[in-house]
């Protein structure tokens, strides 16, 4: 059975890809075949599916070290994942972990290559919703490439594997997994990335990756034990993350770097960097440069709980349905869980660059507290464009689709609602923008082609939007920032009638001490340059520009 090229052909060893036969069990064999003879010898070898539709039924393939599976092409060479006979039952394509099988560092996959196929996980049904579910679902890889692959709809992640050590993650596609996740349990991701497990440094690259309507994250990494170091080496370059909750997540690690990203139409934020993760740990220090953080439905760039350092450079934030840029904190992670609020604030933050425009409310939101934080060379205009009033209707002039509520009696301010909750009766939407007449709505989660959890409300049914915020500023500061610098950047509103209030506001929750705010140009906001709830405190104010105007 000891193919002499080192490349064994699936349907000489037992797989048909015939769609019909279940080829779980010949995949099985095969693996342990050709994994036991890369033991005896150690050299890696590789399994090639020519194209065909290779049914994997009611069980998952246990993975062996040098071991690679190469297909024809995605569409061509198809894997489909079923449970008919096992239901509930996790069925990955492959998959080797540390509760099942005992990896770890000392007993790890290395030297495979996953590439060139598709993987379907909609026949997988997992009620309850099982986290094993996955596409891939491998543990402690050494040397691995997963390269050129296509996976949907899995119960779980779609490449779901902990652990990547001196690893590419290159050209994946994941639509649609996590489709059996609600969004709060673990899981469920595009791609879901486990780290911490070889130490201080995993050198993992994942590049030109795309992830759409995965139903937590699109790209997420998440350090696996509280206890252990975040890692430093992972890099994510050149990735597409859209209408995922979140698109891009930073969980736990330490120095990552985001780089010519496309994060669009996300659900909660473009970007995230908190302690939402299994073990409450954030990520810090990390790069985020070069990105475009568009039309995301809540937040473009949302940091919560983190220590600090992370550095925000040279992106397009823009248009997202709340905030462009918000900082916050989340009680009970475990970077303050028994910290004071004056132990809580996240150091040396850096805004560098970024060119923040056109989000619904502000286009920096401070809610937790920064210190010795920078905000330097920015341009932050026509922020707050939801500044439509409230308004109401029902009737015959108004009609509902899956996506768009339509009153043909309205005349609002198009993009004017951008961000609001559209109430329906017991229902509600998310408005993404608006003509005089038309909202588009939301879909009501990642991966979903309606708005509503059934069918759109009846025509005429009343509907409700709220007020907008009466201040929507370029920058707010809603929480204490000490020593704060923010220096050099254009905060204005051009447009006619303004939507971006104030350049820079200071509510009664917020303060800024010891600050340095010199050298910005705050001409031209709709109100008024500056508020002041509660007045600054030290520090040196010098050479700003602040003509405003009325609206």
């Amino acid at each position: 059975m000891n193919d002499p090229d080192g490349v064994y052909n699936a349907r000489e060893h037992g797989l048909t890809g015939d769609g019909v036969t279940n080829d779980q069990p010949a995949l099985a064999a095969l693996v342990d075949r050709v994994g036991a003879a890369c033991a005896a010898d150690g050299r890696a070898r590789t399994i090639h599916c020519p194209p065909g539709v290779y049914s994997i039924r009611d069980a998952g393939t246990v993975w062996r070290s040098g071991v690679s599976l190469v297909g024809s092409g995605a569409g061509a060479t198809r894997f489909v994942l079923s449970n008919p006979g096992n239901p509930g039952t996790a069925v990955p394509l492959a998959f080797f972990t540390a509760l099942q099988h005992g990896a770890g560092p000392g007993n790890h996959i290395a030297d495979c290559t996953f590439a060139d196929f598709e993987i379907d996980g909609s026949g997988v049904s997992a009620d309850p919703y099982n986290v094993l579910a996955k596409g891939l679902g491998l543990q402690y890889v050494l040397r691995g490439r997963f390269r050129d692959l296509y996976i949907h709809d899995t119960a779980a992640s779609g490449l779901g594997c902990d652990f990547l050590q001196d690893t590419v993650v290159q050209g994946v596609i994941a639509l649609r997994c996590g489709r059996l996740d609600t969004g709060t349990q673990i899981g469920g991701a595009g791609l879901g990335i486990g780290i911490g497990g070889w130490g201080g440094v995993e050198r993992l690259t994942i590049s030109g990756c795309t992830a759409v309507g995965n139903g937590t994250n699109g790209i997420f990494l998440e350090l696996q034990n509280a206890a252990w170091t975040p890692p430093r080496g992972i890099r994510i370059t050149n990735c597409h993350a859209e209408d995922n909750r979140y698109g891009i997540s930073d969980w736990g690690a330490e120095g990552l770097v985001v780089a010519a990203c496309v994060m669009i139409g996300n659900h909660e934020a473009g970007f995230d960097v908190s302690g939402l993760g299994t073990t409450g740990v954030p990520g810090r220090g990390g790069i985020v440069t070069g990105c475009v953080i568009d039309a995301n439905v809540r937040d473009g760039v949302s940091v919560g709980n983190t220590p600090g350092r992370y550095t925000v450079t040279g992106n397009r934030i823009s248009r997202n349905g709340r905030y462009g840029y918000r900082e916050y904190n989340t009680p009970g992670t475990s970077a303050f869980a028994s910290a004071s609020t004056a132990d809580s604030a996240s150091v040396g933050m850096v805004l560098d660059g970024n060119d923040i425009w056109c989000n619904a409310l502000d286009g920096i939101r401070i809610d937790s507290p920064v210190a010795d934080a920078t905000v330097l060379g920015n341009r932050i205009r026509d922020n707050g464009v939801q500044r439509a009033p409230a308004a109401e209707g029902g009737g015959p002039s108004v009609t509902y689709t899956a996506t768009a509520m339509t009153d043909t009696s309205a005349r609002w301010e198009p993009g004017g609602h951008l961000g609001k909750i559209l109430t329906v009766g017991a229902d509600m939407a998310i408005v993404t923008g608006n003509t005089a007449t038309e909202l588009t709505l939301a879909p009501w989660r990642p991966g979903a082609t309606s708005a509503w959890r059934a069918e759109p409300p009846g025509a005429g049914t009343p509907y409700r939007l709220p007020e907008p915020p009466e201040i929507r500023a370029g920058i707010t500061l809603n929480a204490e920032a000490r020593d704060y610098t923010i220096r050099a950047n254009r905060i204005w509103d051009g447009g006619r009638p303004g939507t971006q209030t104030h350049g820079l506001w200071i509510t009664g929750s917020g303060g800024c001490v010891s600050g340095r705010v010199v050298d910005n140009d705050l001409e031209g906001n709709a109100v008024a340059a500056t508020r002041f709830d509660i007045g600054p405190e030290g520090g040196e104010w010098a050479r700003n520009r602040d003509v405003s105007r009325s609206a």
